[in-house]
């Protein structure tokens, strides 16, 4: 018997070997929930599909029969609610096994999931449910999250259920779908229908709802297979909260398109040698989490632990301290293969698990992808000159993967798609043998003096001192040179925050790069500012920045 991945993915390779193209197939009613999870249920009930360990230790296990019977019930119990085709429903669930059993059961009914991070306050969660006309909310009973989503839905008709423990009056999951039937009528949907809203970190302006649709899940085989370095069988843990996009990249689609498990790991507070323990005890194969945990782990002594089932670990969603990946690979013997993509899209260019792992670069472009680096006039730019990553589409399609559109923002859209291709607004250069270096955001490239200085060639040069635990390099508003480099510093424990320290960071900066790229100003913080998705918000420490300026004028 073949894997099912098989069915929708095929590598064309050349006489070497490597992947020259990936070829994809997606039937025009193709359903995961169905055609994945339910096969999976059908061919082989006991497989193991979900290991979930709550904060107090407890194990619960699920395998894709398990799956199948669970969320059938919850669209049984949905569509009895009023919930149908097409209407949207936002999942506010952290890290609660009943996300998963939900996102299926709103994948079978056609519905629209709109996965949210647990982090968003009562404001945001208002402003996404309008925007998203979302018809019921369910949320987990969890660091206010159920106060959040009351003050925020106070006034309107919108249906509140709530996992773990009881919330007032309000409709308990597990509750509902108990009596319900497991037996589920296939509902018709297309691939071209609207699958997931995902609202965007925010990382520059206010964040925007993402539309995929039901061909989304097939781009992620190559992130398990080729990124992750999955097996059928295999257990993967990436550290996400489920409202993530990140979440769908590594908990989802394609590990169970290979028949691979996901360890979900539902802790209420992170520490690092909880999760090495985890890691050890659960005999996890393949990890991915983002550059901020790698920098926890490496506090730890490594060795203490048995890590020998861990075969590849992975990181993405902002970039990877050179100092940080090389203290994981000197203790556990495993290098950090790096990725990018977005919430727009699939991995975009990655390090496979084939491809050695080039110090600094975020990997090559991924077969599925065209991947050119474009200058400001629409050129595409040669090897080693700085330019935004941008896909170019092959025929008139979009490429499997990316998204279908800004959810009430057309306009947005056509931006990003101007001159027919799909402009990232991220920027980078690459080497002739096509590995790719990330530079920032568009907006987070500082120009200084005629200079254009990327933050995180100062950030990676930053965190190899060893005072810094944590910082983030951004623009400053200078008079004479339009903006000066600056550094936001969260410093590790024993080193104390003073003029000799700040002189002292800037010397080392200076010593490793050119000088009009060491930070002017140097600010010691206890606390960075984030998004909604947990990534360093550089926008907000720029904007905060040049408000300050303005009012000095």
């Amino acid at each position: 018997m073949g894997h099912i991945y098989e069915d929708y993915y095929r590598e064309v390779r050349d006489s070497k070997g490597e992947i020259v193209e990936i070829k994809t197939t997606c039937p025009p009613n193709f359903n995961f929930a169905y055609d994945v999870v339910d096969r999976f249920a059908f061919e082989n009930p006991d497989k193991l599909a979900l290991v979930h360990r709550s904060a107090e230790g407890k194990e619960t296990r699920l395998s894709f029969g398990e799956l199948k019977r669970l969320s059938d019930k919850a669209a049984n119990t949905f569509k009895k609610l009023g919930i149908s085709k097409n209407d949207s429903v936002m999942l506010l669930l952290k890290r609660r096994y009943e996300f998963w059993i939900s996102i299926l059961a709103l994948h079978k009914l056609g519905a629209i999931a709109v996965p949210t991070s647990h982090m968003v306050s009562a404001e945001d969660i208002s402003e996404r449910a309008m925007v998203a006309g979302t018809k019921a909310i369910i949320c987990v009973n969890s660091e206010s999250i159920c106060d959040k989503v009351k003050e925020a839905i106070d006034k309107n008709d919108i249906i509140q259920i709530v996992v773990g423990d009881k919330y007032e009056d309000k409709a308990d999951f597990n509750e509902l779908i108990a009596g319900e039937s497991d037996v589920f009528e296939r509902v018709t949907t297309s691939i071209d229908d609207s699958m997931l809203y995902y609202f965007t970190s925010g990382t520059s302006g206010a964040p925007k709802a993402v539309i995929h649709d039901y061909s989304y899940p097939i781009a992620h085989i190559f992130t398990a297979k080729n990124w992750h370095g999955m097996n059928d069988g295999d257990l993967h843990l990436t550290v996400a909260d489920s409202g993530w996009a990140k979440s769908a990249w590594g908990k989802l689609y394609g590990q169970w398109f290979l028949g691979a498990a996901i360890m979900v790991y539902d802790y209420e507070q992170f520490y690092a040698a909880d999760l090495l323990k985890l890691l050890e005890e659960e005999k996890i194969n393949t990890f991915c989490a983002p550059p901020t945990i790698y920098k926890y782990l490496v506090l730890e002594d490594l060795k203490k632990y048995n890590l020998n089932n861990l075969r590849y670990a992975t990181t993405a969603g902002e970039p990877m301290p050179k100092e940080v990946s090389q203290q994981f690979t000197s203790q556990t013997g495993i290098v950090i293969r790096e990725g990018f993509g977005q919430t727009e899209t699939a991995l975009q260019i990655c390090t496979t698990i084939e491809q050695s792992s080039f110090p600094g670069s975020i990997g090559k472009a991924s077969p599925l992808y065209q991947i050119k680096l474009m200058d400001e006039d629409g050129r595409i730019v040669p090897a080693g000159e700085e330019g935004e990553i941008v896909i170019v589409p092959n025929g008139n399609r979009k490429p499997i993967g990316i998204f279908k559109g800004y959810l009430g923002d057309e306009k947005m859209y056509e931006e990003v798609w101007s001159g027919g291709v799909y402009h990232t607004k991220d920027k980078a250069i690459m080497d002739k043998d096509g590995n790719f270096f990330f530079l920032g955001r568009n907006d987070d490239v500082i120009k200084s003096s005629g200079y254009r200085i990327g933050p995180s060639e100062v950030e990676d040069i930053l965190m190899k001192h060893p005072a810094v635990f944590e910082c983030a390099v951004t623009a400053f508003p200078s008079k004479n040179r339009g903006a000066v480099v600056k550094a936001s510093i969260i410093l590790n424990k024993g080193y104390e925050a003073n003029a000799k320290l700040g002189t002292e960071l800037q010397d080392f900066v200076k010593k490793r790069a050119a000088i009009y790229k060491y930070p002017r100003i140097i600010k010691f913080i206890d606390k960075l500012p984030r998004t909604s998705n947990g990534k360093i918000s550089r926008a907000k420490i720029r904007q905060q920045d040049y408000k300050k300026a303005l009012e000095h004028c």
